[in-house]
């Protein structure tokens, strides 16, 4: 059986990362190196992790699209709310970037969407049903 076990964003700078979800989403950090290269937020069964561009150097020898590029990365971090509105507004006070506002989708979610300081897309969401 497989399961999905870590999402890993790489940034310029883990700590801020760290800070910027601990700040607008009240998330718990897990762990941070002691060369703060990689850290990881307590998000439940799955964790969130933030590691520095020059591991994803090593890692992918041949580039890679980086998430602050001025265009938002083809992928995001899905956080389910029961308050979209209030957590938008946690976001943008904690520094993010407004991508999209709150609004009711015709599947029944809310739905808004806003970029970290270290440009990961993030769609905050209702529950689904």
């Amino acid at each position: 059986m497989i399961t999905f076990g870590y999402c890993i964003a790489y940034v310029e700078n883990v700590e801020q990362s760290l800070e910027f979800f601990e700040k607008a989403f009240s998330m718990k950090r897990r762990f941070l190196h002691e060369t703060h290269t990689y850290g990881e937020l307590d998000t439940g069964q799955t964790v969130l992790a933030f590691a520095n561009f020059s591991m994803a150097d090593g890692h992918f020898p041949n580039g890679y699209v980086r998430a602050d590029n001025p265009i938002p990365l083809g992928m995001e971090i899905a956080l389910v709310t029961d308050d979209v509105t209030a957590a938008h507004i946690a976001a943008l006070a904690a520094g993010g970037v407004e991508v999209s506002k709150p609004s009711q989708k015709p599947w029944g979610q809310v739905v808004s969407y806003v970029r970290a300081p270290n440009g990961v897309l993030v769609e905050l969401c209702s529950p689904m049903g």
